[in-house]
């Protein structure tokens, strides 16, 4: 990565946090990140559990891989938004389900694993500057499926299916769901399989999408 790409001036440096289970991955972007006289690098951590014990100061821009230990993809996304900090994804996975999944969890910015040091600083002050940050060709899958959502029709879930969907975007389990709305597990998978039904997702990341979309997680 080369780090040298021109920036504009701060009154004060862009603080920001890694989150990255790979240890070659981890410290190459930590090692850019050091090298920008513009960026305080912060915490640095390969599971969301480990980077939300250090403290990181809210605002920060934190770059977040997706496929981690422990919460991961878009629910990942969401947790690290609620501690207050903006979200860049920067993965090996930037397919349509995880770009849409990750920027409808409220992730400001996505980047894949190929791009160079230049780039990722300049995502980095464009995020942190409260722009978004987005390569063309990830552009282009957000505005296909705003296109297409539009397009659909609406989805209707009644509101124990609701609850259900809600409780499992935000990392719950099936047998932690059963507990809280006082039901068994066989009629909490039940219930998943009419929202699948409904929804046409298969995994944990869509069920986020939905929930976020049907203003279920806020």
């Amino acid at each position: 990565m080369n780090a040298d790409e021109q920036q504009p001036k701060r009154t004060t440096p862009i603080n920001v946090g890694v989150i990255e289970d790979h240890p070659l991955y981890r410290d190459a972007v930590a090692r850019v990140l050091t090298e920008a006289p513009d960026i305080e690098l912060g915490a640095v951590a390969d599971s969301v559990a480990r980077f939300a014990v250090q403290e990181q100061p809210p605002g920060s821009v934190v770059v977040l891989d997706l496929k981690l230990r422990g919460v991961q993809d878009a629910a990942a996304v969401l947790e690290v938004g609620q501690m207050g900090h903006k979200v860049l994804v920067v993965s090996a996975h930037a397919e349509q389900p995880e770009v849409l999944g990750a920027m409808q969890a409220g992730a400001k910015g996505f980047l894949s694993k190929d791009v160079d040091g230049d780039e990722l600083l300049r995502a980095i002050r464009t995020i942190a500057e409260d722009n978004a940050y987005v390569s063309p060709t990830l552009a282009g899958m957000i505005i296909q499926d705003s296109e297409d959502r539009h397009a659909g029709p609406k989805i209707v879930l009644s509101e124990r299916e609701k609850q259900v969907l809600r409780l499992v975007a935000a990392g719950e389990r099936d047998v932690d769901v059963a507990e809280i709305l006082n039901i068994s597990v066989r009629t909490v998978r039940s219930y998943l399989d009419r929202i699948r039904d409904k929804t046409g997702e298969r995994r944990r990341a869509g069920f986020v999408r939905v929930a976020i979309r049907e203003g279920l997680l806020r």
